[in-house]
């Protein structure tokens, strides 16, 4: 049933795309173009501009800005930890929709929902989703005892004492932000601005940065992106909608940090 499932959004994908390339090659060509472009401007901001916030006081000093207090509220032992997280989104957010959605509407002229963000029908989607929702939690329980992941979630480090309120439950809703941001991206914008000019075949070429923005993680994580990848990719061709995955993601997330805070003895105990 499932390969039935993928053949035909793959025969559906590439029909649409052979209509497509036949009516005007041209803009095909230019959509992969942009979207390509934009996507590796994208990644280049992430990688040179998320990862350490030290650029924040010296990017508002010049603009005449006093930087002193963003210097304060990023070094600070208190707010230092939250500080450099959101930073971390705020680019995140920059990079994987403001980008995507400039290039959309300023360069190709064209409408963000056909981007894999339409609510028409999605409802009737929901039941893939929770089944890959299912098979992923015993998966991240069994991952969750070993030292990497334990090492790696959650991102944001309680200090000794620290309740899970404010700070955590911040850090939770700027997580679930870049989660809808990266489905956008990668599920949205590349597949669906690739898909008129390589039909099924844009999933394969969107996957490959996917899985490398996961090289920081453990490997098994980085492995399992590739197929994740793939089967997000599949069910967004399909529906024309990253919704339900962002959703699964931040399902995902949430179970990973719960079962990491457990193990730490923060919850049940």
């Amino acid at each position: 049933m499932f390969a039935t499932y993928v053949r035909q959004t793959a025969q559906r994908a590439d029909a649409a795309s052979d209509a497509y390339r036949k009516d005007g090659p041209g803009d095909a060509n230019r959509l992969v173009a942009v979207v390509a472009i934009t996507s590796a401007l994208a990644l280049t901001i992430i990688n040179f501009f998320a990862k350490d916030p030290a650029w924040v006081p010296g990017f508002l000093a010049s603009f005449g800005l006093n930087s002193e207090p963003a210097s304060r509220w990023l070094s600070s032992a208190e707010t230092g930890q939250l500080a450099r997280l959101t930073v971390w989104t705020v680019v995140q957010l920059f990079a994987y929709v403001g980008l995507p959605v400039l290039a959309i509407k300023l360069i190709l002229r064209k409408r963000i929902r056909d981007f894999g963000v339409a609510w028409h029908g999605l409802s009737a989607h929901w039941k893939p989703y929770v089944v890959l929702f299912a098979i992923s939690v015993p998966i991240v329980i069994w991952a969750s005892y070993s030292p990497a992941f334990l090492a790696k979630y959650p991102f944001y480090d309680l200090h000794p004492g620290e309740g899970l309120w404010p700070n955590m439950w911040a850090w939770w809703v700027m997580y679930a932000a870049q989660f809808v941001a990266l489905e956008f991206f990668f599920r949205g914008f590349m597949i669906h601005g690739l898909k008129w000019r390589l039909g099924y075949a844009a999933i394969f070429m969107m996957v490959i940065p996917y899985n490398m923005i996961h090289f920081a993680k453990p490997l098994a994580e980085a492995i399992g992106a590739i197929l994740g990848g793939v089967t997000l990719g599949t069910l967004s061709l399909r529906t024309n909608s990253v919704w339900w995955g962002a959703a699964l993601h931040i399902a995902i997330a949430a179970t990973m940090d719960i079962a990491a805070l457990t193990h730490q003895g923060v919850l049940w105990h």
